[in-house]
């Protein structure tokens, strides 16, 4: 269960990521959080990455594995997320 909601969440995070690596970005994105779009998809490989820990994790059916690694992730996806959801307003 933890594997595939880390696997899901990291390929949500994997998509909105490449999504905003073809945009410019606001003022937030781009001058104050230095937002580029080298450090999208920096967060979208990363995530792809972790997709795949998940999957391995699945299939080893190491539940310990996946909440260690969700734990990670989450705090990865927290730091994304509030590197440029400030700037979505100015769009």
């Amino acid at each position: 269960m933890w594997n595939v909601a880390g696997s899901l969440l990291a390929l949500a995070v994997a998509a909105t990521a490449w999504r905003c690596s073809r945009a410019s970005g606001g003022y937030y994105d781009r001058d104050v959080y230095a937002m580029d779009a080298s450090a999208h998809r920096r967060y979208a490989l990363l995530s792809l990455a972790f997709a795949g820990y998940f999957a391995i994790a699945y299939a080893l059916r190491s539940t310990t594995a996946g909440i260690a690694g969700l734990a990670l992730y989450a705090l990865i996806a927290v730091l994304y997320a509030t590197s440029f959801l400030r700037g979505a307003s100015d769009e």
